[in-house]
């Protein structure tokens, strides 16, 4: 007899004589899952192309009474107040999570240019202090800083007319 685990679906071949009528506990070798295992009768008398065709017609009833009954629940005319109230709820948490998404983003951004300005001034600063270090080592790069000195100047006086 071949026992089947059903944990693992690994088969085992078994003696039917180990396992008795009521059944038994058995362990699956592979997995080590335990169930109880009980021998099923093989039905004696095979079936009827008649008792075939009722079992149908039983499973047909059956699954179309099913269907009908979640059409009743199902009515799209039948929405109650509470429908709309939970639609609306809904509604209203999405708008707030888009409203804080948005604000996050925006403010996420500030943070970011922040951070550039604050940079660039710093290196601004560290090219300034040591500008003739900087001049003796390379002799091209006076014209350079002399007009990046110059644009941040104009800048700097950009934003002093603006206020």
């Amino acid at each position: 007899m071949i026992i089947e685990c059903i944990n693992c679906n690994k088969k085992f071949n078994v003696v039917s004589d180990l396992i008795p009528a009521e059944g038994r506990l058995v362990q699956c070798g592979s997995c080590d899952h335990s169930w109880h295992y009980k021998i099923e009768k093989p039905s004696s008398k095979p079936l009827i192309l008649d008792e075939i065709d009722d079992l149908k017609n039983k499973i047909k009833e059956k699954t179309q009474d099913d269907n009908s009954n979640n059409k009743d629940n199902d009515d799209p005319k039948k929405i109650t107040k509470q429908d709309i109230n939970i639609k609306k709820n809904q509604t209203d948490k999405n708008n707030i999570i888009q409203k804080e998404i948005q604000s996050s983003s925006i403010s996420t951004f500030f943070s970011y240019l922040l951070v550039f300005i604050i940079s660039i001034v710093a290196l601004t600063i560290l090219i300034d202090t040591i500008k003739s270090p900087l001049i003796n080592l390379f002799p091209g790069l006076e014209i350079i800083l002399f007009n990046l000195f110059e644009t941040l100047k104009d800048i700097e006086l950009f934003i002093i007319d603006l206020t």
